[in-house]
């Protein structure tokens, strides 16, 4: 199972919560939270690094489970996803330098630039979650009936019912093996045993 979407989930409040508290150092100038809000900036850009990291991984696994829009919504997800790693960390950097040099512009600078950076880290979110929902599952539904559409063909041409039944479990073989291998990708829990105990 991958472990994007968990790390996404951080990558997109971490900064809400490094903003807020970059606010309140602005407003209060208390050196507690010049500290903590430091502390935040960098934890916040770690982050988006690993969700970045971990989306680069994911992303080879899924491309070839979405429509052709939604591999080339991947590969712009990817590209920005790059962008905001790069820029959480000069930001941080920023933060920290003011931080050290006791500078309240660059401070007020580098909250002003995690601002921009978290409005599109929260479009970024919204993006991932269409890949998979808007790209992903129609592709998996498309391609279960294309599998059921070869396998009532191959059937018609049979006159054997064993063949003809043979096809078809054949088919939901390879059916319920594509579901699961996009369920593992996505990252959705396995079914439950739906045997029933004697």
């Amino acid at each position: 199972m991958m472990i994007h979407p968990a790390t996404a989930h951080f990558a997109m409040v971490l900064p809400i919560v490094a903003s807020v508290f970059g606010g309140i150092y602005l407003y209060t100038k208390s050196e507690v939270f010049k500290k903590i809000s430091s502390f935040a900036f960098i934890i916040s850009a770690i982050a988006t690094g690993v969700v970045w990291y971990t989306g680069s991984q994911a992303g080879a696994e899924i491309y070839k489970h979405l429509t052709q829009a939604g591999q080339a919504t991947l590969i712009e997800h990817k590209t920005l996803g790059l962008y905001l790693a790069i820029a959480m960390a000069l930001i941080a950097l920023i933060k920290v330098i003011g931080c050290r040099i006791n500078s309240f512009a660059l401070q007020a600078l580098s909250v002003l630039l995690l601002l921009g950076a978290t409005a599109a880290t929260l479009h970024q979110g919204k993006e991932g979650g269409e890949i998979v929902y808007k790209h992903g599952m129609p592709f998996k539904a498309a391609k279960i009936l294309n599998a059921l559409n070869k396998a009532n063909s191959a059937a018609d041409e049979e006159d054997d019912a064993d063949t003809q039944v043979e096809i078809y479990q054949d088919t939901i073989d390879n059916i319920m093996s594509l579901s699961e291998e996009v369920d593992e990708v996505l990252g959705n829990p396995k079914p439950a045993d739906t045997e029933e105990e004697e």
